[in-house]
């Protein structure tokens, strides 16, 4: 179909390009790991010319967002950059400092607009693709997992970036697999993900045929087992949880829900019966009782003291931070790489802990405020369009709130799925709100006056024009 608008064919441009972030987000591990793992160090930011490219057309297209989020982000960037300067000038040369910064401002800065971009161009038919591929690519995933996890640690499937040294392991001699991503982060935010999207295409009956759910879902349980992650069971976790909060403002969807357990427990019985089910099923529960074991305590209690302490030690090295901090980027792999040679943690692994190192308690903070401010604004929002009958925002949404507030930007898988998730997050969010209340988006448009002398005929022939529509940010500018 030809396009004559340009504005149009710019948006058209800027859906491509989404879409091509999303596939690179997917084989960036891959080229990384196994086809030129000799280019593994620039690879680290392959999306962010596709980035670029999408802010250019988002320009030319009148749909770059220009909002109080952005506003306050761009402002914490500016600072944050002009305070390592401040900071770094006298034992560092400008040089070094600015390709460190340049990654730290591409870790914590440069991708976040694209979740605003995604939000106003994606429509619902763009979604209900995507989840179609999102489904479908998890089959042969699956079948990679039960591959790596089959291997030995040094086989050539278990390679890390760069092509050297092996993948973690779980336990029992078997690696924590890690698809084609470079680490198993990568699975955990796919699997998440996945796991939205089979419950929408269950819940929401047409929406995909029923021999690609049933697939995934085999799939998505083999996935996770054979994963050696107690990350991927808690991400699914917290999204089948979800349907918690759909239950409690949609009493009406019990009924649905009765349907969809049924449907779980027989493909749960069926694939409970495989032999590679069993064996990763023993890795699993395994590191779970040994990291218990471990830290002294139950496998519940690990796993919410893990969760716990992201949120909790960052406080303790707060006053441990200089004001201007150490500088944008330093707390990354690559930019400790850029530095010393050596990928490493300089400042610390966690990430809250990072950002105040980094920037400085002031400008740190600020930046964690907006993160979760974020976080909430939109959970807000994902509730709202539940009880107006839209599950889809929560079921997305719940897959990558905790890596949005406190997720280790400095990773660029989980960078990469944060910012496309959310962005398709509000793009439903918006897309509804569009259908079930058009008044809130456009201004309402005063009838014309009837001129007296004119027919019935006439004014049906000649009715003034309305205006057209105004361009918003959608709920999130409210």
């Amino acid at each position: 179909m030809k396009i004559d608008n340009p504005e149009e064919k710019a948006k058209h441009r800027v859906r491509q390009l989404i879409w091509m972030y999303f596939w690179l987000l997917l084989l960036e591990g891959a080229l990384r790991k196994w086809i030129v793992p000799q280019l593994s160090n620039p690879l680290l930011v392959v999306r962010d010319p596709v980035a670029l490219a999408i802010y250019f057309f988002a320009i030319r297209a009148r749909i770059f967002p220009r909002n109080g989020w952005t506003i306050a982000l761009a402002s914490i960037a500016v600072l944050t950059i002009i305070c390592t300067f401040v900071q770094l000038l006298p034992y560092i040369a400008p040089k070094s400092i600015a390709l460190v910064a340049g990654y730290g401002f591409h870790a914590n800065f440069f991708h976040l607009p694209l979740i605003f971009v995604i939000a106003r161009v994606m429509r619902p038919e763009d979604l209900r693709k995507l989840g179609w591929w999102v489904l479908l690519i998890l089959i042969p995933m699956s079948i990679l997992l039960a591959a790596q996890f089959r291997a030995s640690p040094d086989a050539f499937v278990n390679r890390t970036a760069g092509g050297e040294g092996e993948m973690m392991t779980a336990t029992l001699g078997k690696v924590r697999t890690a698809g084609p991503f470079s680490f198993v982060i990568g699975v955990v935010a796919y699997y998440s993900l996945t796991t939205g999207f089979l419950l929408w295409g269950v819940l929401r009956k047409g929406t995909y045929k029923n021999w690609l759910l049933a697939a995934a879902g085999i799939a998505l349980v083999i996935g996770i087992a054979v994963s050696g992650s107690r990350s991927v069971v808690a991400a699914c976790v917290v999204v089948v949880a979800s349907l918690a909060v759909v239950v409690v403002l949609r009493p009406d969807m019990v009924n649905r829900f009765a349907q969809v357990l049924m449907v779980v427990l027989v493909l749960g019985f069926v694939v409970s019966r495989t032999a590679i089910f069993k064996e990763g099923l023993n890795v699993l529960t395994t590191r779970f009782t040994e990291v218990a074991e471990a830290s002294e305590t139950t496998v519940t209690g690990s796993v919410i003291g893990r969760l716990v302490s992201g949120f909790s030690e960052p406080f303790h090295v707060l006053d441990k931070a200089p004001l201007f901090g150490f500088g944008l980027g330093i707390g990354t792999n690559a930019g400790a790489k850029l530095l010393t040679g050596h990928a490493l943690f300089l400042l610390t692994e966690d990430e809250w802990s990072r950002i105040f190192l980094e920037s400085g308690p002031i400008l740190g903070l600020a930046y964690v405020l907006w993160r979760c401010l974020l976080a909430v604004r939109i959970g807000w929002l994902c509730l709202r369009a539940v009880s107006l009958g839209n599950v889809l925002p929560l079921l997305l949404f719940s897959s990558t709130c905790l890596p949005l507030i406190n997720g280790q930007f400095g990773q660029p898988t989980i960078l990469g799925f944060v910012v496309f998730v959310t962005g398709i997050t509000l793009a439903a969010l918006h897309n509804a709100e569009a259908q079930l209340k058009p008044p809130s988006i456009l201004p309402p448009v005063k009838a014309a006056a009837r001129v007296r002398s004119r027919s019935a005929y006439a004014e049906r022939l000649h009715g003034s024009p309305t205006s057209g529509p105004v361009q918003s940010n959608g709920a999130l500018d409210r």
